[in-house]
């Protein structure tokens, strides 16, 4: 892991460089492309590209009727205004028909940082993955998010796509392969599995070579789609190891962890712990220093690990 680059970023640099293979591909925005990135795609592609304002519900209802004609819309906007302000939308307008809309909600989490615990959204993907038919997926780094993008583009029906504000590691090499549904095994171990998705998957690795000094051989696993849960890797690496803890710039309920659980509590029953934000709203301050305040940095996952294991 050696250079950094938000996921947003990718978001943007994945649209415009698909858009020639896709001609049917349209962006939509909520008036905030230079937040969200889509303005790279907007400066190569301006016929291709509609800003709704800042009307996040219309965003959607656009977006489906685009979906309704054959375009292969992306609606683009905070994850806040895209699960939580726009949720009847995208319940009723695109998931309830099987609408092949491609939502993209950037500055996800309490990385958002300074624009504090009203932005900070924790809970999307909780929401999204009640959604009958809706693939839901949060890449860790820049090679994972272009991935995202080009799965979804070749995937029919509803996809929700997280991204990230502040730059993360990249942990992939561009030619690793990518399919919805499945996870990788990152580092494998013995004693431990990490479970781990978007931001957490470079600190759930950082934390495995901490636990390593201390003798402590932890598998790391990525999920990048949190729906379809790849189970199988899941079961495998629990069955090896007999306990696992879950990592995920989220709430502890509804996400990753919550998935997780739901699959060992039903097929394989087993020690786990859910590393996440606990019952409490974000607050203001920079990327860095509320990823170490609430423990979820390389650092954080470890003291979290060891107090699990001890």
């Amino acid at each position: 892991m050696a250079d950094k680059i938000a996921t947003r970023v990718s978001y943007g640099n994945a649209l415009k460089d698909l858009a020639e293979q896709y001609p049917d591909l349209v962006v939509l925005d909520a008036d905030l492309a230079g937040a969200t990135q889509t303005g790279i795609f907007k400066k190569a592609y301006p016929d291709r590209f509609f800003d709704c304002g800042i009307a996040e519900c219309n965003l959607m209802g656009v977006s489906a009727g685009l979906a309704a004609v054959g375009k292969i819309p992306f609606a683009s906007t905070f994850a806040m205004f895209a699960a939580g302000r726009a949720f009847e939308q995208v319940r009723n307008s695109i998931a309830y028909p099987h609408l092949n809309v491609k939502i993209g909600a950037t500055h996800a989490g309490i990385s958002v940082g300074e624009d504090g615990a009203s932005h900070q959204c924790l809970e999307d993907l909780a929401l999204m993955r009640e959604l009958p038919g809706m693939v839901v997926m949060n890449p860790a780094d820049d090679t994972e998010a272009r991935w995202a993008v080009k799965a979804a583009l070749d995937h029919e029906g509803p996809v929700y796509i997280r991204f990230g504000r502040a730059a993360v590691p990249v942990v992939y090499s561009p030619d690793t392969k990518f399919e919805i549904g499945k996870g990788s095994i990152l580092r494998e171990g013995k004693d431990v599995t990490i479970v781990a998705t978007g931001i957490l998957v470079a600190a759930a690795l950082e934390a495995a070579e901490k636990l390593a000094a201390d003798g402590i051989d932890a598998e790391v696993i990525n999920i990048c789609t949190i729906k379809p849960l790849d189970e199988d890797i899941i079961l495998k690496s629990a069955a090896k190891t007999g306990k696992v803890v879950t990592a995920e710039e989220h709430f502890i309920t509804g996400g990753l962890g919550s998935a997780v659980a739901e699959v060992l509590s039903e097929k394989l029953p087993t020690k786990m712990a859910r590393i996440g934000v606990r019952d409490r709203f974000g607050e203001s301050g920079s990327a860095a220093a509320l990823i170490k305040k609430y423990g979820l940095d390389g650092d954080g996952v470890y003291a979290s690990v060891k107090e699990f294991l001890a």
